[in-house]
């Protein structure tokens, strides 16, 4: 921790979960334990060396478009049929 109090992650944590400057995460904080968590919500998709990657930690047969839909729709809060 440096001495404005900021913590940093490190790059191979920050590349993992798709995080990058400018991002928000939310904080918890119980007895002498941080927690850090992705908000909900936020978007499964991420740039990877220049190319947007969607990433549900599912495996689906779903097609990419419908994904992307799908999740834009979600964060929009629209309720699909």
């Amino acid at each position: 921790m440096d001495r404005a109090g900021r913590i940093v992650l490190p790059k191979p944590i920050r590349d993992r979960l798709c995080l990058h400057e400018g991002d928000r995460l939310e904080l918890e904080s119980e007895g002498d334990q941080i927690t850090l968590r992705i908000p909900k919500g936020a978007t499964p998709l991420c740039r990877e060396q220049g190319v947007w990657v969607y990433r549900s930690g599912k495996r689906t047969t779903e097609s990419i478009p419908d994904l992307v839909d799908r999740s834009r729709n979600e964060r929009l809060g629209i309720i699909e049929p």
